[in-house]
């Protein structure tokens, strides 16, 4: 056997899906990286008839940006780089604290099938003020398929894989909520209002029983809301190295890759010249063995390259969850 569950918590699942944003669905502040990974470590594809795991974690999102009142959109929709061109007059920025409980059940060593259920507290200030919410995001159901693999030896598990992804994060979420009558901004819904496609594929290989490299890619294509809106398409990838510290401690380095095209503001094209663009983010992470199933997880994603359009900066992300396996 492997030195411990821990040394396969820590290096596998990495790759097994990408938080998008994470999170959740696609949005201004989601996290990239890779959710699976942070909720249920390593050990996708744990050994066995069947395993059944629960996660909770809280994630901190914060970002600036400007803000863009379109006027007649015929022209912008014609025209993305005119929309890029108009300077915003104002700025808002966006606290978001999301609640997450992931359900994971594993059916004979290669078919992982995932549900995440995500609650938001959002606070947006602007000029007029500070206005809050607070209600269920969109769940995402998925699957992972362990396409390939091959053993490190005899009784050590496996030395390395490949596996497919594909899920869909639905439109369950919040997207009317309304104050006085009024529906709120688009950054004050909890939910998309979308019913969003992924798919993507990741890898991992184990250098020694100590440590292991991995990496995944993920591509996803939104849809728009009943109110005209659409989030932009995101693309993502991650890289990572994992290595294990005594006996309960694992600690990981990553880079985390997201590209998001610009957000539709309207039914008639208009794009938002304040979002997307492309982030890179360096994340340490560290999980800790707490015993009887348990396992602890700290990480924070930290903003070193960005490349995004308009008015934009997006601000470190922070992660705590615990995982508990049966």
């Amino acid at each position: 056997m492997r030195s411990s569950r821990l040394g396969k918590f820590c290096a596998a699942a990495v790759l097994a899906a990408c938080s998008v944003a994470s999170p959740a669905g696609a949005c201004s502040i989601c996290r990239c990286g890779d959710p699976t990974f942070n909720a249920l470590g390593t050990d996708v594809y744990a050994a066995g008839t069947w395993s059944f795991r629960v996660a909770l974690d809280w994630e901190r999102f914060e970002k600036e940006q400007g803000t863009f009142e379109p006027g007649p959109s015929a022209a912008r929709a014609a025209n993305p780089a005119a929309a890029r061109d108009v300077a915003p007059a104002l700025r808002e920025s966006q606290v978001e604290n999301r609640f997450t409980t992931t359900l994971a059940y594993t059916f004979k060593e290669r078919l992982n099938l995932v549900a995440r259920i995500p609650w938001s507290s959002r606070e947006l200030t602007a000029e007029e003020g500070i206005e809050s919410s607070r209600d269920l995001s969109d769940p995402e159901l998925y699957g992972l398929v362990r396409l390939w693999s091959s053993d490190f030896a005899p009784g050590m598990g496996k030395r390395a894989w490949i596996s497919a992804l594909g899920g869909v994060k639905t439109n369950w979420g919040k997207n009317d909520l309304t104050l006085g009558g009024v529906r709120r901004d688009e950054h004050l819904q909890a939910g998309t209002g979308s019913t969003d496609l992924f798919g993507g594929l990741s890898s991992f290989y184990l250098l020694d029983p100590r440590s292991s490299v991995f990496g995944s890619a993920q591509y996803r294509k939104t849809g728009g809301n009943d109110f005209g809106y659409r989030y932009g398409n995101i693309t993502i990838g991650n890289l990572g190295y994992e290595h294990r510290i005594g006996t309960r401690l694992d600690a990981l380095v990553e880079l985390n890759y997201r590209y998001a095209e610009r957000d539709r503001l309207d039914a008639d094209g208009t794009l938002d010249p304040n979002t997307g663009g492309a982030v890179l983010y360096a994340t340490p992470h560290l999980a800790w063995d707490l015993g009887k199933g348990i396992v602890g997880r700290l990480s924070v994603q930290i903003p070193v390259v960005r490349n995004l359009n308009g008015d934009q900066k997006e601000k470190t992300v922070a992660n705590v969850g615990l995982t508990y396996l049966f």
